[in-house]
């Protein structure tokens, strides 16, 4: 990939993604209001990630920074639940109600990704999205407070990290992990190199 990279996003787990594979790319908050469109979760996170890239990318051409090609890679993470979207919790109590709806059940994770070309006067978009299903063991009224009280849950999808301590209520994954964290890795790897 000749092209320069940047991430529209200021997620510190889709930097660590990013950087474990060895990608060389700036990073750049995408600031839009998060509006959810869309029928399915895949739609929505799909949607979601062309929102952020497209913003980055209009940035960029308006404050002259579009120098060379450029790919912006916008991203978005959501957990669904029964077609239910799970989003970041607004405060404690939402917290745990999300945990209860997830203990000893089964639910999604699906991020969706928008791969945003710029190059001279065009820009061209491919979106995509993985989906990976978690299985979560039961988890005690007790277990779910001391884990609020850590405030790990609050600015997650679905109200945890699997790469935090949550880990110890995982049963099951079927999918990319990496998409659970924030990023399907290998699939953007795969894309990155076609774009």
């Amino acid at each position: 990939m000749e092209e320069k990279l940047v991430l529209a996003s200021s997620s510190p787990r889709r930097r660590e993604l990013l950087s474990q594979i060895g990608l060389s790319f700036e990073v750049a908050k995408a600031y839009g209001e998060e509006v959810q469109r869309g029928n399915t979760p895949m739609e929505v996170v799909q949607n979601l990630a062309k929102d952020k890239a497209k913003e980055v990318c209009l940035r960029y051409r308006e404050e002259g920074k579009l120098l060379c090609p450029t790919v912006f890679l916008g991203a978005d993470t959501v957990v669904s639940f029964d077609d239910v979207i799970l989003g970041k919790p607004a405060d404690e109590q939402e917290a745990y109600d999300m945990i209860l709806s997830l203990s000893g059940r089964e639910h999604q994770v699906h991020t969706g990704v928008c791969l945003a070309k710029a190059e001279d006067d065009k820009v061209m978009y491919h979106c995509f999205a993985e989906t990976t299903t978690v299985s979560v063991y039961p988890i005690s009224h007790e277990e779910i407070m001391e884990y609020i009280k850590s405030k790990e849950p609050m600015d997650k999808a679905g109200a945890y990290g699997i790469q935090g301590t949550f880990a110890k209520f995982i049963k099951e994954i079927k999918g990319d992990y990496t998409n659970v964290v924030g990023l399907p890795l290998g699939r953007v790897y795969q894309e990155l190199k076609n774009c």
